[in-house]
């Protein structure tokens, strides 16, 4: 298994989250190239199964997700997520204090609707 080794960045504030979703009700755009929302860290949470989560920057790195291995995601990084079996995950959304990444990225960012900051 190829497990991420990160974590959110200290002061990481939770701003939102997607539904529960497993591998019948997943938003469609997390399984194509996408961003997240503007700005924002996000965190992958499996609470059942695996799944797996490809950086489009490097796609021979293929990292795996499950209840004990959740996947950073940094922001303005062009990435999907693949369904690989039965899973029951969710995708929550971070601010982060003075955090200073690149948000001029066009690209879709299907995340951006779960974030209670975008309302």
């Amino acid at each position: 298994m190829n497990f991420q080794n990160a974590t959110l960045p200290k002061g990481a504030k939770k701003v939102g989250s997607t539904p529960n979703m497993t591998e019948e009700t997943v938003v469609k755009g997390i399984l194509r190239n996408h961003l997240a929302p503007k700005g924002k860290y996000a965190l992958v949470v499996v609470e059942e199964g695996a799944l797996q989560f490809v950086w489009e920057d490097d796609q021979q790195n293929v990292l795996d997700a499950d209840a004990a291995h959740p996947i950073v995601i940094e922001p303005e990084r062009f990435h999907h997520v693949v369904i690989t079996g039965p899973v029951h995950f969710r995708v929550e959304f971070y601010d982060i204090i003075d955090d200073t990444a690149d948000q001029h990225k066009t690209g879709e960012r299907p995340g951006e609707v779960f974030c209670e900051c975008m309302h």
